[in-house]
């Protein structure tokens, strides 16, 4: 592949991202890792270390970008600092575990457990009933805790933030309004992209057929583009938050959840949509 082309591929996607960070409060994972690995593999990287790679450079430009998605919903008063950061330590923990696990298993299952996680986490916001008006939102340390480990170690084998999983969570177990569980969930991912970077960096040291300016499973190359673009559109995407209803929010989350889903599982190419 022509440098210049993955270049402004890259750069298209964090302009992306970004937006989407601060719209949906996710860290944009089933738009930069399908596009990195095409990158990776378009340049003769193996499959294999490719989505590795996808997975680990993606969890670091998820960091600066919920940083500022994060910053700005905070100033909008809809980020629960407290559950975040008891959700985001714990996740991050079961991020390093998620990350280690990875590195041992093959490439074709670590993309076909992203798809599978994107598509039913999809399924399962669209067909959960929203919370009544009486449901409180659930403050108890402990649940946090116990949902947030295994999240955190999700997160860190299919390499993303937790957003995508840990806001249908959110809503639908700890009764979070969507704006609420938008703005929480962007400082839950600073803690979680922390853990699962160390995580990758540490377990791809040495490994062979890594791309140029890879520091382990994490490209610095490709982190400088896809960063830089899209914590500028961050703040973008969180002034379009909240001009937008939460059922709207709802509906274009899920609408971008399902087609990566179906994309990263195949069923796309196999119905000759892709």
């Amino acid at each position: 592949m022509d440098p210049i082309i993955a270049i402004i591929a890259l750069a298209i996607t964090g302009i992306c991202v970004g937006f989407a960070s601060g719209l949906l409060g996710i860290g944009g994972c089933f738009i930069m890792v399908p596009v990195q690995y095409w990158v990776y593999t378009s340049m003769g990287v193996c499959p294999d270390t490719a989505i590795k790679v996808s997975f680990g450079t993606n969890l670091l430009v998820v960091l600066p970008t919920v940083i500022s998605g994060a910053y700005g919903h905070s100033k909008k008063g809809v980020v629960f600092w407290r559950a975040g950061i008891v959700l985001g330590i714990t996740s991050a923990i079961g991020a390093v575990i998620g990350a280690t696990i990875a590195a041992q298993l093959p490439g074709a299952i670590l993309e076909f457990a992203f798809g599978l996680v994107v598509l039913l986490s999809a399924i399962r916001m669209l067909t959960s009933k929203p919370p009544k008006f009486h449901e409180e939102l659930k403050d108890s340390q402990f649940l946090w805790v116990l949902l947030a480990f295994p999240i955190g170690i999700v997160s860190g084998i299919i390499g993303i933030g937790g957003g995508i999983i840990m806001i249908p969570v959110m809503i639908v177990v700890l009764k979070f309004k969507m704006h609420q569980a938008i703005g929480t969930s962007t400082a839950i991912m600073i803690f979680t992209s922390i853990g699962g970077v160390i995580g990758y960096i540490i377990n791809g040291l040495g490994v062979e057929g890594l791309p140029a300016y890879s520091i382990g499973y994490v490209n610095l190359s490709s982190w400088l583009v896809l960063a830089t673009t899209s914590v500028m559109m961050a703040q973008v995407g969180v002034k379009a938050s909240h001009k937008l209803p939460a059922r709207e929010l709802q509906y274009i989350f899920i609408t971008m959840m399902i087609y990566v889903g179906l994309k990263m599982l195949g069923v796309l190419e196999w119905l000759g949509l892709s």
